[in-house]
């Protein structure tokens, strides 16, 4: 359905997506900044946390994003100390991270992210999960459409 004017701006998705995302940044930086680490590589880390031992590939492909975009943040997070970066012995054209044991002790640093995301959000729990659930859907059929 064809309309003659674009909808005003507080009504148009991407807008209030986008809004949420600067908010929640907002929320972040402050944890992140005492951390020494920027809201990027805390996600190259997330992914880390859930499987070390990962090339830059396969971290670019679960943030979808491209192996550049992910080179210069594991290059900074290996100079902090936080992981190592290897070429694979199985193929010198991989190269893969590891994390160190100061970047693993980060992950019981950040659980702080979530306790200020719920306090911040006023809402429960079950409807944050149920936001996350339904923005991971819309996310999704972008990805397929």
């Amino acid at each position: 359905m064809a309309r003659k004017h674009p909808l005003p701006l507080d009504n148009q998705l991407c807008f209030s997506l986008y809004g949420a995302l600067m908010a929640v940044s907002r929320t972040y930086k402050p944890w992140l900044d005492r951390l020494g680490i920027t809201y990027p590589q805390y996600l190259v880390l997330s992914v880390l946390w859930e499987g070390d031992d990962q090339t830059v590939t396969a971290i670019a492909s679960r943030l979808a994003l491209e192996p550049s975009t992910i080179t210069p943040l594991v290059k900074r997070l290996e100079q902090a100390g936080h992981v190592v970066r290897r070429r694979n012995p199985e193929d010198e054209r991989q190269v893969k991270v590891q994390l160190t044991d100061q970047g693993r002790g980060l992950r019981a640093q950040t659980r702080c992210l979530t306790d200020a995301l719920y306090d911040k959000s006023g809402m429960s729990v079950d409807d944050l999960d149920d936001l996350n659930t339904r923005v991971q859907a819309l996310r999704n059929a972008f990805r397929t459409a």
